[in-house]
Parts: C-alpha cells; structure tokens; sequence
C-alpha cells in the first residue's frame, strides 16, 4: 500500500504523544483523532517503515460510548486533516475517560520503559474551592498564535508549521480568546504570546521573526493562595489558571502523607525551580527558618526565585544546571552539610526530556530522605524512575495524576520517592 491510500482500522490501544493504534494485516498504524474500541476509516500518510504506518482519520464508522462532538470545531474529525489544528488531541473524548487514558498512558510507560510496576491515578485540576470546568475549556491562561508570511494568524495544524486561521480559542479564558481576535490585526509574520496573569489583565507580546531588538520584560504577579510570586510576562508559568495551586497542594499532601514533617535544620532542594514555586512549598512546610536551595539554569527565573523567597531567612536561589549543581554538591560538601542533605528532600519538576541519567545519579549520591518528582511526560518520567531504582529509590505510594491540560494528551505526574 502507498501514501494516500484508504483503508478502515479497529482502534485497539493507544500511545503516547496523543495517538491511538490500529492494526492493518498485522502491521501498527498510527493514527490519532480516535479512541479505543472504534472503527474508523483512515488515509495513510507514511508508509516508509516496515514496523509501523502513520494515518488521518478520516470518517468513525463505528463511534465509541466515549467520543462526544469536539470541543474545538478547527479540530473536529469532519475538517479536512491538514487544516484541523492541533493542541487539543483529546477534545473528542468525555473528560473522564481522557483522564482513563491518561492513566493508562503513564502505566504502560512506566511498565515498558522503567520496569516498574505502580499505582497510577490521575485527578482534574482544582478542587471543591477551585472547580475545573465540565468540560475542560476555558483554562488557558497562556497562549501563543502563529503568523505566517502571508499574515495568517491563528494556531498551527497538527504536527505542521501550517498556521490555521481559527475563529476560536476554546481551551483559552475569555479574556485570552478576546485579545487575541485584536492582535491579530497588522501582525508581523512570526509569533504572539498572550499572557493573562494574576491581576486578569492580558498582555500581547508580539514575537516577529527576525527581531532582535530587546525590552526589558514587564514583571507580573502571579498568585498561589496567599502568596504571590513575581514573575516576567514572557517567563514560564504553568499555563492552567489552577495549576500553580494544584500542584502545590498535591506535592505537599503526598510529602506529608510520606514523610510527615519536614525537617526544617536539612537541607532541602528545589530543581529546575524557575522563580520558587515549589521551593516555598518546601519552606512552608518546614517553617520559617527552613534551608531550602532552588536551583535554575535561567538567569531571570533565579532572580525572581530571590525576591519571591526573601521571607524565609534560609532560602536561597542559584543559577546553575542541575546535573554540575548536584554532582559539585556531592563531591565538595562538607560532612556536616551531607548530613543535612541526607535528613532533606529533592523536589525535581524537569523539563520534558526529563532529568536524565547524570542529574539523578548526582541526586542519589546525596542520599537525601525523599524525592518528589513532578513530571510532564510520561515517558521521561519512567526513564528517570528506573534510574532511582537502581539506586534504591521507589515510589511505593504511585504516581498521581493531575489533568492540567485537558483535551490535549498532556498531563502532570507526581511521585514520592524513598529508600
């Protein structure tokens, strides 16, 4: 068979990255836009490898309980498959039963690639106080749109660079989706970052290509709770307006219900700490004169992670990358620092390639009491789990899941790791 060709699929599994998994006389295909348990019809696209095809969805023939109409008219099954835009792979799927799959992706990861077998959960975003929405939209706080040299503006199609023109931004808040139809007048070809911080405000950080001309970043507030972190507008931040909140509340539910009390004369770390979000969720629970370091290889981050950690006498922020920071730590501390390391705990949120075999070594070898590892792929994250169970260390409580990024495949995970 060749590319272009037609052929109709049974829908038996699913794989990470957001597609699902056929089967056409033996061989896997790939195609996404589906779910479990359907029969669909699909045109192949790449048919290079022998060990698995690449498909559209192209018609459900047989829908599944699950599938309900898309969030995201751009991305629903009935547009053409070169203009369905892509960021929202799950909006045809019940909310619930992406939190199903979800689970699921993270499981078989973590038993195919760490070898490890755990209880995997996965939960919305938000709580009674804070509900997430029935059905998953309006969340995005942070947004970028494309514009290409014919002055299109909007999002790219799946798995392209092609800029689609979409009317609609559902998965943004209000606010994004309405400054965003104004930005997109005289844009130049490149990008616009839309930024909704604390105060609700959007700010519109334009982003044209070849523009090397630097400002000065505008500095925003961002809340958790009571407490407020300073950040610039252009800097990282989750983008789910209760993430921040979330994640906060997860990781220090799953230390105490491990650990208990942390022990405020340790020393704990906070890697990969951009401006000091977790770093206070350390410092919180240990007290105010808790020793906690945040580490972050961003000059700018590192300088807000200072200011926004000012209160607690025994906090501090270090630009450095990880791996140098943690292997200099264990081959210059000195004996009494190591012993507060080994009575501290690590927090890790690594970007998506995860921490990598260096970065945990360095951490083992410090033999702290615990480590939190809060992760944004699943692949990455059972990579690094095997590695600290090499050295002795095991999420014996699982990995819970928080649904940050509904209707797109993505989704944060938190694990507790002891010895």
């Amino acid at each position: 068979m060749h590319d272009g060709d037609l052929i109709e699929l049974d829908i038996t599994g699913i794989a990470h990255g957001g597609v699902f998994v056929g089967r056409h006389e033996g061989r896997v295909v790939f195609v996404p836009d589906t779910l479990p348990g359907e029969r669909v019809r699909a045109r192949l696209t790449d048919t290079r490898k022998k060990a698995f095809w690449r498909a559209d969805a192209i018609e459900v023939l047989d829908a599944a309980p699950q599938r309900r109409p898309h969030v995201w008219r751009s991305a629903a099954i009935d547009v053409d498959p070169a203009e369905r835009v892509g960021g929202a792979e799950f909006g045809h799927i019940d909310p619930s039963h992406q939190r199903a799959l979800k689970e699921r992706v993270i499981r078989e990861a973590v038993e195919r690639v760490g070898r490890l077998e755990l209880p995997v959960d996965v939960r919305p975003a938000g709580d009674a106080e804070h509900p997430e929405s029935a059905d998953g939209a309006r969340w995005r706080t942070r947004v970028s749109l494309h514009v290409d040299d014919a002055g299109r503006v909007g999002a790219y199609a799946a798995r392209t660079h092609h800029v689609v023109e979409t009317p609609d931004l559902p998965l943004a808040t209000e606010a994004v989706e309405s400054a965003a139809r104004e930005a997109r007048a005289g844009a130049r070809p490149g990008r616009i970052d839309l930024v909704q911080p604390a105060d609700g405000r959007v700010r519109v950080l334009p982003r044209p290509d070849g523009d090397r001309a630097r400002q000065a970043p505008e500095v925003v507030e961002e809340r958790v709770g009571d407490r407020v972190f300073r950040v610039d507008a252009g800097g990282f931040w989750q983008v789910h307006r209760l993430a921040a909140h979330t994640l906060s509340a997860l990781v220090s539910a799953e230390l105490s219900a491990s650990v208990g009390e942390l022990d405020p004369e340790a020393t704990h770390l906070d890697l990969y700490g951009g401006v000091g979000l977790f770093a206070a969720t350390l410092a919180e629970m240990g007290g105010a004169g808790t020793r906690v370091v945040s580490v972050e290889s961003d000059p700018r981050a590192t300088e807000h992670a200072g200011e926004n950690l000012a209160e607690w006498v025994g906090a501090r922020a270090e630009t450095a990358r990880v791996d140098r920071f943690v292997a200099r730590l264990a081959a210059d501390a000195s004996a009494r620092e190591r012993e507060r390391l080994a009575r501290g705990v690590v927090l890790l949120d690594p970007p998506r390639a995860g921490a990598g075999r260096d970065a945990v070594d360095g951490i083992a070898a410090l033999r702290p009491s615990a480590v939190v590892y809060v992760a944004c792929d699943p692949v990455a994250l059972a990579r690094d789990l095997a590695t600290f169970a090499d050295h002795g260390y095991r999420a014996d409580r699982g990995i819970r899941g928080v649904d940050l990024f509904p209707n797109s495949h993505h989704v944060e995970a938190v694990a507790v790791l002891r010895r």
